[in-house]
């Protein structure tokens, strides 16, 4: 397959990475919600542990959507996904080191490791508009990081509610890619 038909097929089997993103904006808000009427301790363990379950609810939503949530054995993409996908547990060892420096780092952090792993997703799926929701995670990272209020749960509920529009705007692209050729 070339690499213009395996992003279309990705983009097809996952609506333009639209289910998993809206899975992870809901942990997000829900990690934010959680440090913020608990601990922000608490928040941490819920931004952790549900990144976990990010891969199996998506593919529960998809199935519910009734979509293939899968490409063919063909498909070179698949690998990169998977590759991608494991870059972010990996680079929280960062985010423990910096929440130990100052624990307001956490979400900062937290949005820095997920919005570089979002540039990969700009050859995954053929989709100029991760490169600029990697720019704005990274960017508003830094920025609540260096220059933010001291609040610990703005980084989570900014970076659940853009991952939450981003999958409404990846959809919708992909949807109009798809009534397009019909």
């Amino acid at each position: 397959m070339k690499i213009i038909e395996c992003q279309h097929e990705m983009r097809s089997a996952f609506l333009g990475g639209f289910a998993g993103q809206l899975v992870s904006g809901l942990i997000w808000l829900i990690a934010a919600a959680v440090s913020v009427c608990y601990q922000p301790r608490y928040g941490m363990i819920v931004l952790f542990f549900g990144s976990m379950f990010i891969f199996p609810l998506t593919q529960g939503l998809l199935h519910l959507m009734r979509l293939p949530a899968r490409v063919s054995t063909e498909n070179g993409l698949w690998g990169l996904g998977s590759q991608t996908a494991f870059t972010v547990p990996l680079n929280f060892l960062l985010v423990g080191a910096a929440t130990l420096y100052r624990e307001n780092w956490f979400f900062p952090a937290a949005m820095i490791v997920v919005g570089t792993h979002y540039l990969p997703f700009v050859t995954l799926y053929g989709m100029k508009m991760f490169a600029i929701l990697a720019a704005v995670l990274v960017g508003v990272g830094v920025y609540l990081a260096l220059y933010g209020p001291d609040s610990f749960g703005l980084g989570g509920w900014f970076t659940g509610i853009s991952l939450i529009l981003f999958a409404f705007i990846g959809r919708q692209q992909v949807l109009r890619e798809i009534k397009a050729t019909i």
